[in-house]
């Protein structure tokens, strides 16, 4: 149980106190009424004597009484009515409510931390008042008038007469029979004369001598002169007098029923039998209605006729007085008690009081004591007092007690009044109430074993209950507290009795003697046991004590407390007290939270929010209703859809209450903030027919974090080509799309008249369908002028004013159970300035009948399409996103700190142009080097003019839109007849196989010194684009020399002609997907010439064999390839003529065919060099058909120099990582460019390809680069293969130092060779023996450099085999030559060789040494010459 203001010592002696009656005269009522006071209101403050009382028992001992308490009430002669009684419990209870600044204690217990208020004052209310309006009944006289004070005032014009008038009328209550009610302790009551004298009004003189009359007729003892009123109410009192009243009137009694302007008393005549006054155990006979009996519902006190038939009443009289009764309760209210009354009137009230119990009541007291202890001795016989009596019971021969079970049922036994087991209950209760408890134990117990005897069990649970409590106050505690007493009478009094109300003082009683023993547990099973379903207050009340009980234990049993603080709350709510139930509610919840007692959790809550609801605490039903709905709840959908309306319904009322209040914030459904979306820009157009709109940045594409780093990469190439190869500080890379992967420290930037769509994912926790609708953004703007100064006065914007911003509204958005789903919401903004997007407002509703029961879907009449809506409530949630975790500085790395995330803060600018891109006749699949020609539409969609236009791309080899010479030459009318995408001529055939030359330069392409040739300027006519404008610009593609499928990046940007300061430039991407599959594979190789002269006498012609392969597994249809044309392009060679024989004219190649080819390649003549700029290239064409395409012009040469491009970068990136240490040498780079040579052939091709039984021509180029003499080339890169897996070897870095030596390959390239010489020399060796062949050896110095030459004729060659082949000859005259060769020199040695017989022989043994002039002899090595020189040397 809780704490209680008064230990248990102090309450028992306080509700069993001597009650006296109050009879008065009109006149002495209406002198206390200027007080607003009756008699005996006014004497109640007083009631409790100041000073220790001393009486002696009938043994003659004295015995001290303290702290004596005396109830005077006015005289009632109807017994209270059960339903008022418990109208007034009910409202003593309401009243009560634990205090505001309560501070609450803290219990710990275990891992739970409690606030629970340690004090229950409500109860501690209810118990007083219980027990105080206890109704006198015949078995027990504790309550029973000892005494009456009759009162008449000084004014009454015979006052004497006015007494005797008021005795009479107290006898006749109590002695006449038509008078069940009140009971009177012993037949002669004491009667006391009190003279009310009105000090400011009266006469003092005629007041005294009454009073002199008065104690002529009735002795000094019996009468006193109580002098009140020494002020007059009206006059402003100076001194402020305490109103001792105010605290006893509000706990206004049952006893005061009688109306105070009806005379001195009400008396109605009740002919009811004695028989009905025990019959209180028809409590809650009613009918109720919310927990409250139906009969209060008229008045508080007038009672339902037909529904208690025992408490009928006669007259009107009754419902007049009660009425008068409420209304003077109400008017009290502001009233001031006592107003007449100074202090030194309150000392003679108490001086009265004190008077009275000294003079009057104890002597009488103690003389009924002394009678009825001579009476029992006389009539029970015996010799000796009761004290001694007692031992003998005690001792010996007792009377086996029977159990209660064994009882018959005779409670309806009645005993006369003058019956003498009554008298000792009387002797009892007399001692009890004086406190002389060891005299009321003796005869308590005496009279226990008399009623059991007789068994009149109502009378045996009286005597036990009271000798229980007599034991347990015994000064010393001579005996232990006999909880089995009370026990016994609970359960007599509940279940033979019936009687509830005495069952209940009982276990008041003992609950509170127990819990000052620490008892706790039997003292919380004694109150669980009372409580039933016959009152709810009480097992309300109870059950909390039962709770407090098991908290207060030595290990408090935190959950048992929690589940019976449910329980009292449960019965709370249907006694109709809410704030009490709402209070053991929330106390339980602090136990159940967070514990994962979901479901028990969801109860409470629940009841917490129609608790708080009924009370109109509304926000805390909004917060409890909440609770229910976002913890993950384990409810069924039925259930959590009841829920979701209560809420729903709450809401509305809280709404409702403050319309124009701020939106509240709803719970559902979850928003995922972070993974909240932002999108600048308009939606993507679908494509139209052929066209095909610019892929661009797009919702529905997943982040990638690769592409965006492309894309960032490509963007800052074309900054950094525009600002001369600086990228600016300013720069950011353009975002469209913002989500968290992000960098969204920046204000984001947005155009003004372009929309903003936000992407919000939502998610439905709940099994019930969520249906938002009116779904739009909340947002707040700040309109500022970014050019000039800020507006003065910044206009603060929230919602509304589409004149700003225009928001869309999503009508119906319906979110089903358990669904994750992403609502886009868009803003349109008119104005520039700051936004700021704060969160998402809509409303929150149900779909009515949309519960499945069992898998049959929704109820019939939910008519699909709009949903129709059940309730709903409209509010907002907000998206706060918090940024990512700062982890740069060490301040930053030891604590938790987050950078800002401002993707819903944009800076809304001044207009920009807009473009749009599509893509005409665009292919999705080309075979490897097929060349296609497309169109591109570039469209201005804005008001802004656009310029600056730009491509870039990480495969610039991919599209052309063709050279500065594409647009001055017109389509030659053969080209558009075959719808070929090259330039083309018609030749005649005399030309075949020889070359037909042009030239250009690769600045024309784009591809200039220095350039990047990865960011492509757009042709635009003029430059500029101008607000809705467009131009369709034709675009070459060529397919990607590897086959698979390719994305292939483009990156668009322009700038707006007006410059603006906040954004420079825009961009658009597009990914075009391209699917190649294989065409032609060519392999070539050059070498050198062995004939050194040509048509100019000067060296240096070249033989290149191409070998082409048709690779095509004709998937694509592809019947065959054509060969039409082979070029070459170089600065400074050129092929001459086709070295194959001139039948094979067309060059077709069929499924995995392979043909060669061989061609002459000779050095541009000097003067044509010479013309040249460095940039220049001669392109050579060998035709094999009967038209030539002009390989010089767009767009095979664009293809042609962006392949060389993209070849020289990588050729530089991997020289870069050759020579990062070393630079070579000079004289080793000499050697080295030698063995190079700069042709770069150029195959162009047509493929028949069969599609839908038409047929197709389609036509493309491969370029194969030629850098190394004698090195294969390809024109498809190829997968260098993983070199096998080496020891891991371990070595000093000092020794690692290259030596720069030249291979062997480039210095036998240095010196070219060439031996001239008859096939067949006939000799007639029978003539001549020695047979002499003239051998002239041609040395050619390949190197820009002088040379030094040692020619050795003395080699031999040694290889066996070699001599069987050839036979072995000499060299005649000098056997060494030493020579130096001036750059680019040809020197002839005329030798001689001598052969003595026939035969073929080699003559390729001379062994040439070179050198460079300037170096030392390191460099020399053998020349080795290619092929064998055979001779054949025949007899004639």
């Amino acid at each position: 149980m809780a704490q209680c203001v008064q230990s248990v010592q102090e309450l028992i002696p306080d509700s069993f106190v001597p009650c006296v009656a109050a009879l008065c005269s009109d006149e002495a009522e209406r002198l206390t009424r200027l007080n607003h006071l009756s008699f005996a209101e006014l004497l109640k403050p007083f009631s409790r004597l100041t000073s220790e009382v001393h009486m002696r028992d009938p043994n003659n001992q004295l015995h001290i009484i303290k702290n004596l308490k005396i109830a005077v009430s006015n005289i009632i002669t109807q017994p209270p009515q059960p339903g008022a009684i418990r109208k007034l419990l009910n409202d003593v209870v309401s009243g009560s409510q634990p205090a505001e600044g309560l501070v609450a204690n803290v219990i710990t217990a275990g891992d739970y931390d409690l606030n629970i208020s340690a004090t229950t004052p409500w109860f501690e209310s209810y118990r007083e008042t219980f027990l105080q309006s206890m109704p006198a009944s015949d078995h027990e006289f504790l309550n029973h008038y000892l005494a009456c004070m009759l009162v008449a005032s000084s004014n009454e014009v015979e006052p004497m007469e006015q007494f005797s008038k008021l005795s009479q009328e107290q006898h006749r209550i109590q002695h006449n029979n038509d008078y069940s009610y009140p009971k009177w302790f012993i037949p002669n009551t004491l009667k006391y004369y009190v003279l009310l004298h009105d000090v400011s009004a009266g006469d003092e003189q005629r007041a005294e001598s009454i009073y002199e009359e008065m104690k002529q007729k009735y002795g000094t003892q019996g009468c006193y002169l109580l002098k009140i009123n020494s002020r007059t109410s009206n006059r402003a009192s100076d001194e402020q007098i305490p109103d001792p009243w105010s605290q006893y009137l509000q706990k206004s009694s049952i006893q005061n029923q009688e109306s105070y302007e009806d005379g001195p008393c009400t008396i109605t005549s009740n002919k009811n039998s004695d028989s009905n006054l025990l019959s209180l155990d028809g409590l809650d006979n009613e009918v109720k209605v919310d927990g409250l009996p139906n009969n209060f519902r008229a008045h508080p006190l007038q009672l339902d006729q037909s529904s208690d038939p025992s408490n009928s009443i006669d007259g009107p009289d009754h419902v007049k007085s009660a009425s008068s009764l409420h209304e003077t309760k109400k008017a009290n209210t502001g009233i001031i008690h006592g107003a007449c009354l100074t202090l030194t009137d309150h000392d003679r009230i108490r001086q009265f009081i004190q008077e009275f119990t000294f003079r009057g009541l104890l002597p009488h007291i103690e003389k009924t004591i002394r009678q009825l202890n001579d009476q029992l001795i006389s009539r029970k016989g015996l010799s000796r007092s009761l004290f001694s009596a007692t031992k003998k019971w005690f001792s010996g021969s007792k009377v086996p007690e029977k159990s209660i079970n064994e009882l018959k049922n005779t409670s309806g036994l009645l005993y006369p009044p003058e019956a003498p087991e009554l008298q000792i209950r009387k002797m009892a209760d007399l001692c009890f109430l004086v406190q002389h408890y060891d005299l009321a134990y003796s005869c308590y117990h005496t009279a226990k074993k008399d009623f059991l005897n007789d068994q009149a069990m109502l009378y045996a649970a009286g005597a036990l209950e009271m000798a229980a409590v007599s034991a347990f106050l015994q000064p010393g505690a001579p005996r232990p507290y006999p909880a089995h007493y009370m026990d016994t009478a609970i359960q007599t009094y509940r279940d033979i009795c019936r009687n509830m109300v005495l069952a209940e003082r009982c276990v008041l009683l003992s609950a509170e003697i127990l819990k000052s023993q620490s008892k706790y547990s039997e003292a919380a099973a004694l109150l669980i046991r009372l409580t039933s379903e016959d009152s709810d207050l009480r097992s309300a009340l109870l059950l909390e004590q039962a709770a407090h009980c098991f908290i207060n234990m030595k290990s408090p049993m935190v959950r048992k407390y929690a589940f019976h603080m449910i329980l009292a709350g449960h019965r709370f709510s249907k006694a109709g007290q809410k704030k009490h139930a709402l209070r053991c509610y929330c106390q339980a919840m602090q136990v159940y939270k967070g514990k994962g007692w979901s479901l028990a959790e969801d109860h409470i809550n629940f009841t917490i929010g129609r608790q708080s609801y009924t009370l109109r605490q509304l926000d805390n039903a909004v917060s409890a209703f909440r609770h229910i709905l976002i913890n993950e709840s384990k409810q069924s959908a039925a259930q959590q859809g009841a829920f979701l309306r209560e809420y729903l319904y709450v809401y509305k009322n809280v709404s409702q209450l403050s319309p124009d209040g701020p939106l509240p914030q709803l719970p559902l459904p979850y928003i995922n903030s972070s993974a909240t979306r932002v999108f600048f820009g308009h939606d993507r157009r679908p494509a139209d027919g052929e066209k095909q709109a610019a892929t661009h940045v797009s919702l529905d594409q997943e982040y990638d974090s690769e592409s965006s780093q492309q894309w960032r990469e490509l963007e800052e190439q074309v900054v950094a080509v525009v600002n001369k190869g600086i990228i600016p500080s300013s720069f950011y890379p353009t975002q469209y799309c913002l989500n968290s992967y992000s960098d969204n420290s920046r204000f984001p930037l947005a155009v003004v008249e372009e929309p903003i769509t936000v992407e919000v994912a939502f998610r439905n926790p709940l099994k019930v369908p969520l249906l938002l609708t009116d779904l739009s953004l909340l947002w707040k703007f700040q309109p500022k002028d970014f050019s000039g100064k800020d507006n003065e006065e910044v206009k603060e914007l929230i919602t509304g004013e589409p004149k700003m911003i225009g928001t869309e509204v999503i009508s119906e958005f319906l979110i089903n159970s358990e669904e994750s789903k992403v609502a886009r919401l868009k803003l349109f903004p008119h104005h520039i300035g700051e936004l700021h997007i704060l969160g998402v407002v809509y409303n929150l509703g149900t779909i009515q009948g949309s519960m499945t029961v069992d898998g049959i879907g929704a109820l019939p009449g939910c008519h699909t399409g709009k949903h129709s809506l059940g309730m709903s409530v409209r509010g907002r949630q907000d998206l706060e996103i918090q940024g990512p975790r700062l982890n740069n500085t060490k301040e930053e790395k030891t604590s938790i700190k987050y950078g800002p995330d401002r993707r819903l803060d944009p800076i809304i600018t001044e207009e920009m142009p807009l473009l749009e891109v599509f893509f005409i006749h665009f292919p999705t699949g080309l075979l490897c080097g097929e060349i296609r020609k497309a169109y591109v539409e570039f469209v201005n969609v804005s008001k802004c003019p656009l310029t600056a236009l730009k491509v870039v791309s990480k495969r610039p080899e991919f599209f052309t839109f063709g050279g500065n010479t594409a647009v001055l030459t017109p389509l030659s009318p053969s080209a558009s007849e075959n719808c070929s995408a090259y330039k083309t001529v018609v030749t005649d055939s005399t030309s075949v196989c020889t070359a037909l030359t042009s030239s250009a330069s690769s600045v024309d392409f784009g591809i200039g010194i220095g350039s990047q040739p990865e960011v492509i300027p757009v042709p635009l006519p003029d430059t500029v684009l101008l607000p809705g404008a467009s131009v369709q610009l034709p675009m070459w593609l060529r397919g990607p020399d590897e086959e698979g499928v390719h994305e292939i990046n483009f990156l668009f940007y322009y700038e707006s002609v007006k410059k603006q300061p906040k954004i420079r430039h825009r961009i658009l991407r597009h990914t075009a997907v391209i699917c190649t599959s294989r065409s032609l594979n060519v392999r070539a190789t050059v070498c050198r010439s062995n004939s050194l002269e040509d048509e100019e006498g000067r060296g240096g012609n070249m033989l290149v064999f191409v070998d082409v392969e048709n690779t095509n597994t004709s998937e694509a249809g592809v019947k065959e390839f054509h060969i039409v044309q082979v070029s070459s392009s170089s600065k400074h060679w050129k092929l001459q003529n086709s070295v194959n024989l001139a039948e094979n004219k067309e060059a077709k190649l069929a499924s995995r065919e392979k043909g060669k080819f061989c061609f002459k390649a000779v050095r541009c003549k000097e003067k044509e060099a010479a013309v040249q700029s460095s940039e220049r290239y001669t392109f050579a064409d060998i035709i094999f058909g009967n038209e030539q395409i002009i390989s010089s012009a767009s767009p095979c040469a664009d293809f042609f120099y962006r392949s060389l491009s993209s070849e020289l970068k990588k050729s530089q990136a991997q020289l870069s990582l050759h020579t990062e240490k070393h630079s070579i040498e000079d004289a080793v780079r000499l050697i080295q460019k030698c063995s190079e040579v700069d042709l770069n052939i150029i195959i162009l091709w047509k493929a028949y390809v069969v599609e839908d039984s038409k047929q197709l021509i389609l036509e493309g180029q491969h370029h194969v680069i030629l850098r190394t003499i004698g090195k294969e080339a390809f024109s498809y890169p190829q997968k260098q293969e993983l070199p096998e897996m080496e020891l891991l070897k371990f070595f000093r870095p000092e020794n690692t130092a290259v030596s720069s030596r030249p291979s062997v390959d480039q210095l036998s390239n240095l010196i070219k060779t060439s031996l001239h010489y008859p096939e067949s020399f006939n000799h007639p060796f029978h003539q001549k023996s020695l047979c002499l062949v003239p051998v002239t050896l041609l040395l050619s110095n390949c190197s820009k450099a002088d040379v030094d030459v040692i020619v050795d004729l003395r080699h031999k060659t040694t290889s066996p085999e070699a001599l069987e082949i050839h036979g072995s000859f000499t060299w005649l005259g000098q056997t060494q030559y030493k020579l130096q060769l001036k750059s680019q020199e040809i020197h002839s040695l005329q030798l001689k060789a001598c052969f003595v017989h026939t035969g073929v022989y080699n003559l390729g043994t001379p062994r040439v040494f070179a050198k460079l002039s300037d170096q030392v002899t390191v460099f020399e090595t053998s020349q080795q010459n290619s092929m064998p020189a055979l001779i054949i040397i025949n007899n004639m």
